[in-house]
């Protein structure tokens, strides 16, 4: 059986043996996955001693352009990576979902960087500040490269798009790479690395990879290098209240648990184009990788007097889901990442029957095409209805699959209360016409706990996102959450002293974006 490997300090590493790793769908073995013998904090110091002085060399259009080039190349590669895809138990469009959109990641920050930064090595930042008078005192910040690594430490339901949205910004910002996956996919990042390096269009040192266990690894953290993790809110918390991260201040960014909720507007009736929309996308958001998305719709909210109407709708669309083996072209959701998966999801589903029961689903029986529904990781679309709005579980508990409850609302005020109580939702979103409601819930859910809310309509009134800045800033995506193209928290933020002559100048280290 193949065993997955590394890359680190410029070489392929091979342990000997490791944790077995299934396949989703039939239950075989895959690879074996471990970390056993690896150097970490050799890792960590390749990365800065020669993947970082091989970035700062670049401008950021030379490093943009590298991305465009190597998104070019992954996308001549994207069926292999898509039979890979398939034993994770994602259908073909789980698979160009996460795939393609990882290499559209790419694209993008390859584009931004060439049309919105300079072709230059440093960004300078904000017009000139006087900080004298007779303008012989003024101020500059630029931004810098920091000189550390970028740790991302990702979670496995997306093994393509989440390391590939974390290595853009940081590769754009002249920052090196390392990517420690989730064992349960690690062998399709593995696969995705080994293209990159195969490809021979970064530099040395700019992107490592480690499978298995993170080992002590961040104990050899230093104060100029960041860490990115995606995955529980309990290990975020662990990992965060880490010695090193602490005592050295190293900045720490988490993509956790997300309660988020979807608003349903009063006005959104049955035969309204907004309630159609409504419905067909909670279903979509239920069953695309089979719920394990960080966006995907946790809570329905609902007016009281449509809660039947949309129960009976969405267990309509629900029904036409097929479940079962990826390879048949007529299955619409595949299986789960791993069958320990399964069991988390279902003791998440016990949990919020307590506050609830079932509109459409089985938690514990699924029929399957094309598959044993025991071996591999399958699990029905589970529909949940709880009457009782102020219960505490639907806003607590997280069951990561295909897995939404609908929640009953009374009023403008108690839509806003229950959306928040998310208690830091990733996104959100509004369905509906009526563009006061719109507006209240907007205005009213403008609380940092409320990350994002995006605004859907079909007619009348255009997207809005409340608190652009506090909002986004505790978001977890990092294309969003370090601000523009992600470069600024990616770099050091010296401020350019002018004293006497402004042909002079020093740094004043310290200050950071």
């Amino acid at each position: 059986m193949a065993v997955v490997r590394s890359y680190v300090a410029g070489r392929w590493f091979a342990p000997d043996g490791g944790t077995p790793v299934y396949d989703a769908v039939t239950g075989e073995m895959v690879a074996e996955v471990s970390s056993k013998g690896i150097d970490f904090g050799a890792a960590l110091a390749y990365g800065r001693q020669a993947g970082g002085p091989a970035l700062r060399e670049l401008t950021f259009h030379q490093r943009a352009a590298l991305l465009k080039a190597l998104a070019s190349h992954l996308r001549e590669h994207r069926d292999e990576l898509y039979a890979l895809s398939a034993k994770t138990g994602a259908t073909l469009g789980d698979s160009k979902f996460d795939i393609d959109g990882g290499i559209g990641v790419l694209f993008s920050y390859g584009s931004k960087g060439r049309r919105e930064l300079p072709n230059d090595t440093v960004y300078v930042e904000g017009d000139v500040e006087p900080l004298g008078k007779g303008g012989t005192f003024l101020g500059q910040h630029i931004l810098v490269p920091r000189r550390g690594v970028a740790v991302q430490i990702n979670a496995f339901n997306f093994p393509a798009w989440g390391p590939l949205e974390k290595f853009a910004p940081a590769f754009l910002a002249g920052v090196p790479t390392l990517i420690k996956p989730a064992s349960q996919t690690a062998y399709l990042t593995a696969r995705l690395v080994e293209l990159i390096v195969d490809s021979g269009l970064l530099p040395e040192g700019s992107l490592q990879l480690v499978c298995g266990s993170a080992g002590d690894l961040l104990d050899h953290l230093t104060e100029q290098d960041l860490v990115g993790f995606t995955g529980s809110a309990a290990t975020a918390q662990r990992l965060r209240a880490h010695p090193s991260v602490v005592q050295r201040s190293v900045r720490f960014n988490a993509e956790a648990d997300s309660l988020n909720c979807s608003i349903l507007g009063p006005d959104a009736e049955p035969g309204t184009p907004e309630f159609d929309l409504y419905v067909k996308q909670l279903v979509t958001e239920m069953t695309v990788k089979a719920g394990q998305k960080c966006t995907a719709i946790r809570r329905a909210l609902v007016p009281a007097a449509l809660m039947d109407a949309v129960a009976d709708a969405a267990s309509a669309r629900l029904a036409r889901v097929t479940v079962g083996n990826p390879a048949n072209p007529d299955v619409r959701m595949g299986a789960l990442a791993s069958l320990e998966q399964r069991e988390e999801v279902r003791r998440s589903l016990k949990a919020l029957l307590a506050a609830g029961r079932v509109v459409f689903g089985d938690p514990d029986h699924v029929e399957v095409v094309d598959a044993d529904a025991e071996r591999g990781a399958f699990v029905s679309p589970v529909l949940l209805r709880v009457d009782d709005a102020e219960r505490a579980e639907p806003h607590e508990v997280e069951a990561f699959g295909p897995v939404s409850t609908l929640i009953p609302y009374t009023s403008t005020d108690d839509v806003i209360a229950l959306a928040a109580r998310g208690g830091g939702s990733l996104a959100g979103s509004i369905v509906t016409s009526d563009a006061d409601f719109a507006r209240d819930v907007v205005v009213g859910a403008d609380d940092e706990r409320l990350q994002a809310v995006g605004l859907v309509v079909v007619r009348g009134l255009v997207a809005a996102c409340p608190s652009p800045v506090d909002g986004l800033r505790s978001g977890a995506r990092i294309r969003i959450t370090f601000g523009h193209l992600g470069v600024p928290a990616l770099c050091l933020s010296p401020l350019l002293v002018h004293e006497g002559d402004p042909g002079q100048a020093h740094f004043q280290l310290g200050t950071e974006f």
